[in-house]
């Protein structure tokens, strides 16, 4: 594991010196220096995770320094520290991007928290850019993000599928990404450089539907004063999407099911049958075997769309990906005049303990809101909406040295602490008993 390089600025030679004491009795290495001129130079020269100064400085002040550090630095984190602890002074070293604000004389703890939360932050940001690098090397062909295992797992099955010809159904819940992972297996295809064509099945009535995937001829209804062509003449060639495939009318899954068995199809009011080369890709977020069952979607059309199956995974599946999705999800929405671009320790602690109902549509939508409420330059607790910050953390499972913990504790409580007998209960030794008891301060 790496050790963090901290670096302090401070103009009073006591301070600086217990300052140093202090971190690097807590494992830190510490580069110590009295002027921010000297602390810039240093920066030039060596990386620094963590930069903690004084406010009031000779020559260039604390503020000033931190300004530079955030134009020619911009991955250090910084702390001020000052004994001329005023609310001005505060709320402009904040303004001004510093992650926290410690008075003087500094409490040892205190600094220890700041330090070990400060330089939380800056490994986060460190993975969030780590992680966007390898976002932007995949953009080019490759929509989905995620370098959790299950996702690593579903981005080698989209290859695999792209190479195929055969039709997919991708399940999932609502805001997964289903239209995202359809756009990657033809985005991997041999169709890539033809049309990607969605269409969501429950937006129109059967009639639109039918105008809308077949096209029609001039004067097949009134007003059609020329002819026009459907999504499926438009994408002939590429990939046609069938977002929440479930909510498709009777009537469309016949003329449907006769364009997947004739790789034909009639123009509305037409009567010459046009070729088509499509592949269907269709998705839903309910069990189509349950509306098979219940006749409400064709068995043979089922069939047909189901020659592979594709599960796209609830975010609470893929927890790990957050942080790289609130990266990229700042990037592409970050508009001029917007200045996030991280977010901090305790929102993303928050967002990881959030359920996600609405899966990754849903945080897409946090960060959107962030960026258009947030004045600072990080995501900030305040900016989640209502009642997401309320929301209690799942309970982590128990550990087996847990278990074991409060299995002693209850056999001791039941023998009255009588350690021979207790051991007798638990199968072990009298010494084993009292090295597990020294373990797990159970006295």
């Amino acid at each position: 594991m790496t050790v963090a390089s901290i670096m302090v600025v401070e103009d009073e030679r006591i301070a600086r010196e217990n300052l140093t004491h202090v971190l690097t009795s807590s494992g830190y290495n510490v580069t110590a220096l009295a002027s921010a001129e000297e602390g810039l130079r240093e920066l030039a020269k060596n990386e620094y995770d963590l930069v903690i100064t004084d406010l009031m400085l000779p020559g260039i002040d604390g503020i000033q320094m931190m300004e530079r550090i955030r134009a020619q630095h911009p991955m250090v984190i910084v702390i001020v520290v000052t004994g001329h602890a005023t609310v001005s002074n505060a709320v402009k070293a904040m303004q001004k991007g510093a992650h926290s604000y410690i008075a003087k004389p500094v409490k040892l703890d205190e600094l220890r928290l700041q330090v070990e939360r400060a330089l939380e932050q800056h490994a986060l940001s460190v993975e969030v850019q780590r992680l966007r690098k390898i976002v932007a090397q995949g953009k080019s062909d490759f929509p989905l993000v995620g370098e959790s295992d299950v996702f690593v797992q579903l981005k080698k099955t989209v290859r695999q599928l792209a190479q195929m010809k055969c039709n997919v159904l991708i399940q999932g819940e609502t805001g997964t990404g289903k239209e995202l992972v359809a756009q990657g297996i033809h985005q991997l295809s041999q169709r890539s450089e033809e049309r990607f064509m969605a269409i969501n099945c429950g937006t129109f009535t059967a009639e639109l539907m039918d105008k809308e995937l077949f096209g029609h001829e001039k004067e097949a209804f009134t007003g059609a004063n020329r002819g026009q062509k459907g999504i499926l003449e438009v994408a002939d060639g590429g990939t046609v999407f069938f977002d929440e495939i479930g909510e498709l009318p009777l009537n469309m899954q016949v003329k449907l099911l006769r364009v997947l068995q004739e790789r034909t199809f009639l123009r509305v009011g037409g009567t010459k049958e046009i070729p088509v080369d499509i592949r269907v890709v269709a998705a839903t977020n309910c069990d189509l075997r349950e509306l098979v069952e219940k006749g409400e979607f064709r068995q043979d059309l089922y069939y047909r769309l189901n020659v592979v199956t594709l599960q796209a995974p609830p975010l609470r599946e893929h927890r790990e990906d957050i942080p790289i999705l609130i990266g990229h999800f700042l990037e592409k929405h970050h508009q001029t005049g917007q200045t996030i671009n991280s977010i901090s320790q305790d929102a993303l602690d928050i967002l990881m303990n959030y359920p996600f109902p609405g899966n990754v549509r849903e945080l897409e939508n946090i960060v959107q809101r962030a960026l258009a409420l947030g004045q600072g330059t990080s995501f900030t607790p305040d900016l989640l909406p209502a009642g997401i910050s309320n929301v209690e953390p799942e309970a982590p499972l128990p550990t087996l040295e847990d278990l074991e913990k409060a299995h002693i504790r209850k056999v001791l409580a039941a023998s009255a602490s009588n350690k021979t007998q207790a051991a007798r209960i638990l199968g072990i030794d009298r010494v084993s008993l009292w090295r597990k008891i020294k373990r797990y301060h159970l006295e």
